[in-house]
């Protein structure tokens, strides 16, 4: 009996299991949606902290290399807009390619060689100009197959015409 008298009386200190989870179940929903604000808003906070790339937006002083440079650049894709050439678009990502271009143009590098580097660091879609190659080969394959089953099904029709 003491021993139910006690623990009755410990119970009554203390706030019902119930409360205690209603009471935490805003505070924890606060906190974690804080976290996950910060944590998304960190990579585009940090975006653009750094400054442009010296060629970024500056030409080259030789207009024939310059010419070169814009000739390259406007085959290549910007690959944050994904429908404008890096020639012609304000990401700074477009940016540091142009850059890249004009380095390396400066530097004597033939512009097939830059293209050949840029797929290779960024993959077949950084190129207007697609080649045939093991992952590109279907973009070339299907139009002609499709022409080809298109042009065996009108022969089909045509006969039974007859």
């Amino acid at each position: 009996m003491i021993a139910t008298a006690r623990h009755s009386g410990e119970s009554r200190d203390r706030m019902p299991p119930a409360r205690c989870l209603r009471d935490a179940v805003p505070a924890f929903a606060a906190m974690t949606m804080w976290v996950l604000v910060s944590c998304l808003a960190l990579p585009a906070a940090a975006q653009d902290s750094l400054p442009p790339a010296p060629y970024a937006y500056q030409q080259l002083e030789d207009p024939a290399l310059e010419a070169r440079a814009q000739a390259l650049m406007e085959t290549l894709r910007c690959l944050k807009c994904q429908s404008q050439s890096i020639a012609d678009s304000d990401a700074p990502m477009a940016g540091d390619m142009r850059h890249q271009v004009r380095t390396r143009i400066a530097a004597g590098e033939d512009p097939e060689a830059i293209r050949a580097w840029l797929i290779e660091r960024y993959g077949d879609y950084v190129s207007y100009k697609p080649t045939v190659s093991a992952t590109t080969w279907p973009l070339f394959a299907v139009p002609a197959v499709l022409v080809l089953l298109a042009l065996l099904i009108l022969r089909r029709r045509l006969r039974r015409a007859r």
